[in-house]
């Protein structure tokens, strides 16, 4: 078996997907590593109980965020291509992104109409879900600041910020399967 530590980055260098090397600290391995931070985020609340709430549709994200951050890692969309085996066109487009929106609906459909801003918290599930929602934020805001400098998918930011009002959505809603009122502020 390979071994995990490779010592290529020693000297405060990262490879890119798909070839390429440049700094831990440049704006792409921030933002992609933002969102790796997310996907660890989200396998953490899926982790806690209830485990079978909306286990699946978690994954499914986990598995988009894994996407995202092939597309972030590759500033060449061909040699993307090429890691994954052929042309991979957008691969976090307006299906996924209207995923998310068919499940904030559905959950909101089952919540009390929110009139105050409320506190993280309640349940250990509901109290991750907010903590993801704050990472995922700060992701987003990684990939807007890539952006600026270089071409990154619409599709991903619009993502985020999809994702970002699930997490708190769930939150919300694992919390009121408990029986826990929100708490305003």
């Amino acid at each position: 078996m390979a071994r995990i530590y490779t010592k290529t980055g020693d000297q405060g260098e990262t490879g890119l997907f798909g070839g390429g090397r440049v700094p831990k600290d440049h704006p792409r391995v921030t933002a992609y590593g933002e969102v790796d931070e997310l996907n660890a985020a989200v396998g953490f609340a899926a982790s806690l109980e209830p485990q079978d709430f909306d286990a699946a549709f978690l994954e499914t994200i986990q598995r988009d965020l894994f996407t995202i951050g092939a597309e972030l890692a590759s500033p060449d969309p061909r040699k993307l291509d090429k890691a994954l085996g052929g042309p991979q066109g957008d691969l976090i487009g307006e299906a996924q992104i209207g995923m998310l929106e068919h499940m904030i609906d559905g959950h909101e459909a089952q919540l009390p109409p929110l009139r105050n801003f409320i506190l993280p918290g309640g349940t250990p599930k509901a109290a991750a879900f907010h903590l993801a929602r704050t990472v995922c934020r700060r992701a987003e805001r990684s990939v807007v600041a890539l952006a600026r400098q270089q071409t990154i998918s619409p599709a991903i930011v619009q993502y985020l910020n999809r994702l970002s009002d699930l997490l708190f959505v769930l939150a919300r809603a694992v919390n009121a399967q408990a029986g826990r009122s929100d708490v305003t502020w």
